[in-house]
């Protein structure tokens, strides 16, 4: 698979150890996060559009989002068109973003949680896959509300 990554100043560290976890599980890395634990001036949406436009344009199957929070850059991928990037600090929430929300983005935060829960988090979100159904209209009607601005059925 792969896996857009992109991340900030503060998500360096984590960045370097998840890549490498995830190269050794087989997965091709498409890193465009900055590499300078010591830029400070950088800025997170940057890396967040970066990431977000390889997943949306297809080069990269999902990215993976690292800030500070995992908010601030979350938001940025949110942006792109098609992103459904979700912040997550524990395995759970992570794995049903995938199977009922169909998220193709996953954002945490260097700052909250530690390497190796990182690590259990983004196996469950990888391992899960989308189970459609009833959660297959909700998606599309966010999808919806993203190319409209709003739902038609509120009007």
């Amino acid at each position: 698979m792969k896996i857009a990554m992109g991340n900030d100043h503060a998500g360096v560290e984590m960045k370097n150890q998840i890549m490498a976890y995830l190269q050794q599980k087989g997965h091709e890395i498409l890193n465009v996060g900055n590499d300078d634990p010591l830029d400070r001036q950088d800025d997170y949406p940057v890396y967040g559009e970066k990431a977000a436009k390889l997943v949306a344009g297809g080069q990269a199957d999902c990215g993976i989002l690292i800030c500070g929070t995992g908010v601030g850059i979350s938001l940025a991928a949110n942006k792109v068109p098609g992103i459904r990037a979700a912040v997550c600090s524990e395995p759970y929430s992570a794995k049903l973003s995938r199977q009922h929300n169909n998220t193709n983005m996953l954002a945490f935060g260097a700052r909250v949680i530690g390497v190796e829960l990182a690590k259990m988090i983004v196996d469950e979100w990888l391992n899960a896959e989308f189970e459609g159904g009833r959660h297959q209209r909700r998606v599309d009607m966010i999808m919806e509300i993203e190319r409209n601005g709003h739902l038609a059925s509120a009007e």
